[in-house]
């Protein structure tokens, strides 16, 4: 809801860039210009008409008292006649010369050939380039000191100074995280009146922490506090401090400092600080590479020999497993909140905020919406309310229906269709009894998610799709939920071969999801009931590269091939169950596969008549 107001400044900062590059492209042809007319200039003076007289006719204007004056420089001259017309002419050596002008009364005026040509010749080479380099100075100076690029101050903070009344967004903004939002009104209370938790011993927090997925409102809670503290508030990403120079990093965070210190009390926040913040000694460089003199350079401003009693630092990441543990001690990161995607009520909030500049047709019910999206975060909520935006937009509606939002909810989850790609009948038919057969499982055995939506319309990267969405948030999963999801699963494969006798690539995808969730169920969740509630295997994680690498086995070759056999066994039970049943309702199948031939789009009402027909 705020994009219009954010976008404002960025159009107005792209417009300077290009009025800047225009007017830098303008200098340069200037510069040429001037230095071609000057060059010419001094190789061709300019003069009023000039007339090159032959030495003969030169004689007999002189003869006839025609000449005014010359200027004699070697074999050279030049003159005025008695009518004002510029002359040249060449004279070979006359000894007689000068005394005929002297007896027909000519000024005459004598100069040294070499002298000049020298003095010429050091004008014509020198002159143009001297202009050229001031020029060049000149404009190369004002390029470097314009703004904050200057061409020697890397060591400068890229942190933005965000002042009272900059900020537009608060807390009113912020919907879905009540808990989060008291825990840094709490710090901001703190900055505003320290004598009421300082009488008791207390101290200020010297960091705060945010901690969430990508999409839970870790920068937007930031911007909230921005508009929140009545005290200046720093901004900057933890990418900004890393260059190719050694020593930058560190510079900068020195100088971030001193500038917050000038300022304080007041707030610094640094976002995806794990650019900056990742384990010691695990870098290519060993322990003196540039990422970790700035990390340490960080670990000493915050809580080092000289405290910074008035400045809170605020980071936020999603990575909270490859940050160094020095910056993570009580004292430099007190607190820790983790930003939680929201539940059903704050899915509902979201929604609301998002969609306060949005016209609503009365059939939109926002409670609705947000129960059909569990597991949303802030920024889908947001996705979501756009695209519903969009597509009344496209429409030519006025108002926005609860047709769109659920459209654009399909098109989120399920990716856009693509009713252009042209499929045979007979891909066409596997493709209508392979959901059918997810779907049918699906409604059929218990514990398994509600079917939403089936669909034999290519979408995204899928040629069909069953969409499934829980009634509610779920936080841990049992295992007999699992087992009914790897059996909705494999009822695509177990539909191909009751109906057509005969298995697709189709079902790749099915088989990797089963195939990963058995394995975890072994190895990670203790579910086997034959290896017992252990855990087989450990993570084996390169820090330096931030994700799981590969997974280290502690275990015999015997266990192994336990575990492989232990996946296997749960995998084709889960699929003879999805047989056993589907040749059970075989005519429910049949007619389920023909009615998505017919409608390619089946939802859950429609599903309920097939499967439960009255």
């Amino acid at each position: 809801m705020d994009n219009k107001n954010e976008n404002k400044p960025l159009k107005q900062k792209d417009n300077n860039k290009y009025t800047g590059l225009f007017k830098n492209i303008g200098l340069w042809i200037v510069i040429f210009i001037i230095t071609v007319i000057l060059i010419r200039f001094i190789n061709q003076p300019t003069q009023q008409q000039v007339k090159n007289l032959t030495f003969s006719a030169f004689i007999q204007s002189v003869n006839s008292d025609q000449i005014k004056s010359v200027v004699i420089k070697g074999n050279d001259i030049s003159g005025i006649t008695k009518n004002n017309q510029n002359f040249t002419t060449y004279a070979p050596e006359d000894p007689n010369l000068v005394k005929t002008l002297l007896d027909k009364n000519v000024n005459i005026t004598a100069k040294s050939k070499d002298a000049d040509s020298l003095w010429k010749s050091i004008l014509i080479t020198w002159a143009p380039l001297l202009i050229i380099f001031v020029l060049w100075w000149v404009f190369f100076t004002r390029q470097m000191q314009s703004g904050s690029g200057k061409a020697m101050s890397f060591g400068r903070s890229r942190a933005k100074l965000m002042n009272e009344g900059l900020q537009n967004i608060t807390f009113k903004d912020v919907a879905g995280i009540e808990e989060v939002k008291s825990e840094v009104q709490e710090v901001i209370e703190f900055l505003k009146n320290p004598q009421k938790f300082t009488r008791l011993g207390g101290r200020v927090p010297k960091g705060v922490l945010l901690i969430g997925a990508p999409g839970t409102g870790k920068t937007l809670l930031a911007k909230a506090i921005a508009g929140e503290a009545k005290v200046p508030f720093f901004s900057i990403s933890g990418s900004d401090f890393v260059e190719m120079f050694v020593g930058v990093g560190a510079a900068r965070v020195r100088d971030l400092f001193m500038q917050a210190k000038k300022s304080a009390p007041c707030i610094v926040f640094i976002d995806e600080i794990d650019a900056v913040g990742r384990y010691r000694g695990a870098g290519l460089g060993g322990g003196h590479d540039e990422r970790e003199q700035t990390l340490n350079q960080l670990l000493v401003e915050m809580d080092g020999f000289i405290a910074n009693e008035d400045v809170i630092m605020i980071a936020a990441t999603n990575r909270p497993d490859i940050l160094d543990p020095a910056l993570l001690r009580p004292g430099r990161f007190d607190r820790r909140i983790v930003v939680h995607a929201p539940d059903l009520k704050g899915r509902e909030e979201i929604l609301k905020v998002h969609t306060k500049k949005i016209p609503l047709e009365t059939d939109v019910d926002l409670n609705i919406i947000a129960r059909g999206l569990p597991g949303a975060t802030g920024a889908d909520l947001e996705n979501v309310a756009n695209e519903a935006a969009i597509l009344a937009a496209k429409k030519s509606k006025e108002k926005v229906t609860m047709q769109e939002f659920e459209e654009a909810k399909d098109k989120i989850l399920m990716g856009v269709e693509r009713k252009s790609m042209i499929i045979g009948d007979l891909e066409k038919k596997l493709i209508a009894y392979h959901e059918a057969g997810h779907a049918l499982v699906a409604k059929s055995i218990p514990n398994a998610d509600p079917i939403h939506k089936v669909t034999i319309v290519p979408r995204g990267v899928a040629l069909g799709l069953t969409l499934q969405l829980p009634t509610e948030d779920k936080y841990t999963i049992s295992k007999q939920h699992i087992l009914a999801t790897i059996t909705v699963l494999m009822g695509g494969r177990a539909a191909e071969q009751i109906a057509l006798g005969d298995s697709s690539t189709g079902a790749s995808n099915d088989l990797e999801k089963a195939t990963e969730l058995a394995r975890k169920m072994v190895c990670e969740w203790g579910m086997s009931d034959k290896l017992g509630p252990i855990t087989l295997g450990k993570k084996e994680e390169l820090v330096f590269l931030g994700k799981e690498v590969a997974r280290q086995n502690e275990y015999s070759q015997s266990t192994a091939v336990e575990i492989d056999g232990e996946i296997k066994s749960i995998i084709m039970t889960c699929y003879n169950s999805a047989t056993d049943l589907l040749k059970k309702k075989i005519d429910i199948l049949n007619k389920f596969a023909a009615k998505l031939l017919e409608k390619e789009i089946l939802d859950a009402n429609e599903i309920d008549a097939i499967v439960n027909p009255q």
